[in-house]
């Protein structure tokens, strides 16, 4: 097949090489002109995914993959399109589909009959149906269902484990014209044709291509995986604020709790980051404002920042005039990525109380960190507080030494051995 994959970001790109790896043409389109010229020369924009840059040289030596900034051309030539551009949210909740609509009418100018469009970004429940339908059909002047089908199939992969990830899990997919549709049969046909599953005994209906019926159950399956990790650390985290002040250590109490099959209780911690977890929730309450539960959990989580800042202050008095630095600014460990990461919050919370707040991450250079409006920190100097914000395999063996002067360590992610900061006072979210 002739495959477009549009928007070659951190999801985006791993996919193309992956089509490609199964010796289909891709051409991948984005709107960025220095990602199109890095795909092109064979090199990855981004760092952290693995196997990506292999597998995308010899992609590129292969002559299957190349990038474009022109999306209705590449589309024309193809015989299926993926679409994995950014949705945002904003403050209020409410989604900005700007560049996805953007993209969507490039590839209305593009679309021919014959061909599959794929919509893969996570989505509110009825978008695929009510507004990339009219605007596909519109922009090209063909029937959808008559002309080119629209399916809707969500991604369920982790940034830094893509391919891995594609493998594990079914995916999911949904067309607009029921169970077993023409629609949806030829997205199965297409995704058995690009992808590899592996043996899961675990599944009772067998790992593979899952036809959910209808774009909307697809889109709910997305949005509810996601919703319910949300709503389940937001529980964990009520869970540890009250064993903390109880003298309990929840930790403990979420091993055994976990130790029967009926119970999957997460961890608590000091923020919920990253493109998903955070956002797919006000993506569901979109669509369903009543419904309490994904409400109360998510103002839960977004508090943990504020609370864990009220540990250091409790356990410090006062941080006003104090260095304090927050480790890590990515939203986790081994990330390179600080969408809705905790760091912002906790800056902000720690400079409400007046502290000299230093942000150290080894994955960002000073400049890196300075051009996000904090000041770099460099391990070995003086700090009189430090909270942990990311659990970065760099900090796992971090002890006194590496914090002169600290007199107080919160740890917001049960990352470090308390042991190796005697003589300082020491807190761990979830524990008293």
């Amino acid at each position: 097949m002739n495959i477009t994959v549009v928007g070659l970001g951190k999801i985006g790109l791993p996919l193309a090489v992956q089509f490609a790896s199964k010796g289909h043409r891709v051409l991948g389109a984005d709107v960025n002109p220095a990602v199109v010229e890095l795909v092109n020369a064979g090199t990855e924009p981004f760092p952290g995914e693995a196997h990506l840059q292999e597998k995308l040289a010899e992609a590129v030596a292969g002559g299957l993959i190349e990038a474009t900034t022109d999306t209705a051309s590449a589309v024309s030539q193809s015989d299926a399109v993926v679409v994995v551009v950014p949705l945002f949210v904003d403050a209020d909740g409410k989604p900005d589909f700007g560049w996805m609509e953007s993209a969507t009418k490039d590839i209305a100018r593009g679309l021919r009959p014959g061909t599959l469009v794929s919509y893969e970004t996570t989505l509110p429940v009825g978008t695929t149906r009510d507004r990339w339908k009219p605007m596909l059909e519109e922009g090209s002047g063909l029937v959808e269902g008559e002309d080119f089908h629209l399916v809707f199939s969500p991604e369920r992969v982790l940034t830094g484990r893509v391919f891995a990830d594609l493998r594990k899990y079914p995916k999911l997919i949904g067309g607009l014209d029921g169970l077993g549709g023409a629609g949806v049969e030829r997205g199965i046909e297409f995704y058995e044709a690009v992808l590899d599953f592996d043996e899961r005994a675990d599944l009772e209906r067998g790992n593979g291509v899952w036809d959910l019926g209808s774009a909307e159950a697809a889109e709910m399956a997305k949005l509810a995986e996601t919703t319910y990790r949300d709503v389940n650390i937001g529980l964990a985290n009520q869970f540890g604020r009250f064993a903390a002040v109880n003298g309990i250590d929840v930790y403990q109490v979420i091993e055994a709790s976990n130790s029967q099959p009926y119970s999957h209780i997460h961890r608590p911690g000091i923020a919920v980051g990253g493109h998903c977890i955070p956002v797919y929730p006000r993506l569901y309450l979109w669509n369903d404002p009543e419904a309490t539960v994904v409400r109360a959990a998510r103002e839960a989580n977004a508090d943990m920042p504020s609370y864990t800042v009220g540990l250091a202050k409790g356990a410090a008095g006062d941080l006003a005039g104090r260095r304090v630095v927050v480790l890590g600014a990515a939203y986790r460990g081994g990330v390179k990525e600080t969408a809705f990461s905790g760091v912002f919050a906790t800056v902000d919370a720690l400079r409400a109380e007046g502290a000299e707040v230093l942000v150290h991450d080894p994955m960002y250079t000073d400049d890196e960190i300075t051009a996000f409006g904090w000041t770099p920190y460099h391990l070995g100097e003086p700090v009189d507080v430090a909270v942990v914000q990311a659990d970065h395999a760099e900090y796992r063996d971090l002890d006194a030494g590496d914090l002169p002067g600290v007199s107080v360590v919160v740890d917001g992610r049960r990352w470090l051995d308390p042991t190796r900061f005697e003589g300082t006072t020491f807190r761990t979210v979830g524990k008293a």
